[in-house]
């Protein structure tokens, strides 16, 4: 035993009667809920409506839940549709396995319909929204670490975290403590959700320029967290398709910032001099 080191629980699934009471899926709806009070509180402090946040949640949740089980489906086809595997298992969502691209992609389509037949707008809402995600992101992460899974490669570093033997990986059997990936990307998730709030506070930004920078804060993370993990998962040339994956986000969102950014400052231009400055 390690002098020092982070525990795993010992189970993730408690019963009441005969009903299963999940830690993953209790992680995601306290994320949820955290959420939606923090963007709740930034949508009204921007004059806008109380409730709409919730009312367009109920778009917005569903449709991320699906993209995310897609994607997560999708990528990881071995997991479900290979020789022994059960293809039913791909709805098991409770058992984990929930792809944030496409929680986001999905997620934003639900948040746009639910916007439209809400009539308010959907790049005030992005804005709400931007720093909401990541601390929802953050919590949900824990739901990990009752599952004991997506850890990083050994280690023996003090807040090495301790891995069951029934949830080793093949060939690191022998190991006992790895890199606790769920805790750094938990972290860099609500020091970025801090760091949206402060920088929609102190400069002018329009919702499309806020999670934009959202979006290319998260990527940054995930790509060196995912070179950490040691999970099974498919690769393209001899990389792991999530960091491909994050820099084709990043580069995506820094376009789209740019772009958002010259079409506020047109706004800006046509408001002062009352004509559109190219």
């Amino acid at each position: 035993m390690l002098p020092l080191s982070l525990p795993s629980p010992a189970q993730g699934v408690w019963y009441l009667g005969p009903l299963p009471l999940r830690a993953y899926a209790l992680c995601i709806i306290i994320g949820i809920i955290a959420a939606i009070w923090l963007a709740e509180r930034r949508w009204v402090s921007r004059g806008g409506e109380p409730g709409a946040v919730s009312d367009v949640s109920l778009w917005a949740i569903p449709f991320g839940i699906v993209g995310g089980r897609l994607y997560h489906v999708i990528t990881d086809p071995q997991l479900y549709f290979a020789d022994g595997q059960n293809p039913w298992n791909a709805f098991a969502v409770w058992r984990g396995g929930l792809g944030i691209w496409g929680a986001i992609a999905l997620g934003a389509v639900g948040a746009w319909i639910g916007a439209r037949r809400a009539g308010i707008s959907f790049s005030e809402l992005a804005w709400a929204l931007a720093p909401a995600i990541p601390l929802a992101q953050a919590i949900g992460r824990w739901g990990n670490w009752f599952n004991q899974e997506l850890f990083g490669r050994p280690t023996d570093l003090p807040w090495g975290l301790r891995i069951d033997p029934e949830h080793r990986p093949v060939g690191y059997e022998a190991q006992t403590t790895f890199h606790p990936t769920f805790l750094y990307e938990s972290m860099w998730n609500l020091g970025l959700a801090g760091l949206l709030i402060w920088v929609g506070g102190r400069f002018r930004m329009t919702g499309g320029q806020l999670f934009a920078v959202y979006v290319m804060g998260y990527t940054a993370a995930r790509s060196w967290i995912e070179y950490l993990r040691i999970d099974t998962v498919n690769h393209v040339l001899g990389v792991r398709l999530n960091v491909w994956t994050s820099i084709a986000v990043f580069v995506a969102a820094a376009v789209a910032f740019s772009i958002a950014t010259r079409r506020a400052h047109a706004v800006e231009a046509r408001g002062s001099t009352g004509e559109l400055v190219p």
